[in-house]
């Protein structure tokens, strides 16, 4: 009798043990395939758009506090976060053929959570941006949200389309400079020529991102290219109208041959072999590049600004090992 009973408890016990198993397996699985909706190491990229911006109108006298930068770093991410989860909402039909392994052709995600996430996140990010930088700070992260739905829902593939995307990051970049109220319409004009330049690099990788699963399509990676050497002839410009100090053009100088390094080998390889197998790495090298380029441009305003924005590259690459970056 006894015997039986300890025979009973150890089956109920393996019972719970399995379906403590089965629980945790799936709560893994779901945990995955929402990291990978919003693409997580892209998310890295979002916080330095800020950073420059803040270093932009620290760079003429304005003084952002740390805890508001870091309020409207958040923002960024949660603005990222509801665009590639909308991005993946909106083209769920096409990704059923081309990308059938992303998370809602999958069916790990129901496309309409993927919505309903992505419009929380949007206004979850103006709220915070509200908060901590007030009226500025709420139009600006408005703004992006704006660019975001026209770009997933209405543009994509078109010239307004990549305009669109591209904004939404030079737009990153003015919400940063809102860290100090309303500083960038009383700056120079060389200010506003940042977040336009990284409108048009974004715009430029986007355009190659949206060829992606041709094959064959050199002339986009071309564009790509251009961009990037674009952005980098608009570092050198910006440092000599700045006019920083030797060891912060220095530093600048440094994350703009690291950026050239990073960007250029893998587009030279799409370049030469224009299929998704290459091209693919070259626009998530792209994206990630983007934080050499913002530490680049915020090295002008002082070496903390350059370094808190090249950090970032660090967890970016660390978690693009687990998750697609495209």
């Amino acid at each position: 009798m006894a015997g039986c009973v300890r025979s009973g408890a150890d089956e109920n016990g393996d019972s719970d043990a399995l379906e403590e198993t089965d629980t945790d397996a799936g709560l893994r699985a779901t945990v995955g395939a929402y990291a990978a909706l919003i693409r997580v190491p892209n998310l890295c990229t979002a916080p330095p758009d800020v950073i420059l911006g803040a270093a932009l109108v620290a760079a003429v006298g304005s003084d952002p506090q740390p805890g508001t930068v870091g309020g409207l770093a958040g923002c960024s991410v949660l603005l990222y976060a509801a665009g590639t989860t909308l991005n993946d909402a909106f083209d769920a039909p096409i990704d059923a053929r081309e990308r059938p392994e992303r998370p809602i052709p999958s069916g790990r995600v129901s496309r309409r959570a993927a919505f309903a996430l992505g419009v929380a996140l949007l206004l979850a990010a103006v709220a915070l941006a509200g908060v901590v930088a007030g009226g500025p700070g709420a139009v600006a992260a408005g703004l992006i949200a704006l660019a975001i739905v026209a770009y997933d829902g209405l543009l994509k593939g078109t010239a307004a389309g990549f305009l669109a995307m591209g904004a939404t990051r030079g737009l990153n970049v003015v919400l940063g400079t809102t860290a100090a109220g309303s500083a960038l319409l009383e700056s120079p004009n060389r200010l506003l020529a940042v977040p336009a330049v990284v409108t048009g690099y974004i715009a430029a990788v986007t355009f190659m991102a949206a060829r992606e699963t041709e094959g064959g399509n050199r002339g986009a990676v071309s564009v790509a290219a251009a961009g990037a050497v674009a952005a980098v002839l608009a570092v050198g410009w910006y440092l000599v109208t700045v006019g920083p100090s030797r060891l912060e053009t220095a530093v600048a100088l440094a994350f703009t041959a690291a950026f050239c390094w990073w960007v250029g080998r893998p587009l030279r390889a799409a370049h030469a072999d224009p299929v998704p197998s290459t091209v693919g790495p070259a626009v998530g090298a792209c994206i990630l590049g983007l934080v050499l380029l913002d530490a680049a441009f915020a090295a002008a305003a002082g070496l903390r600004w350059a370094v808190a924005a090249g950090v970032f590259l660090v967890p970016a690459v660390g978690l693009s090992r687990v998750f697609d970056v495209t």
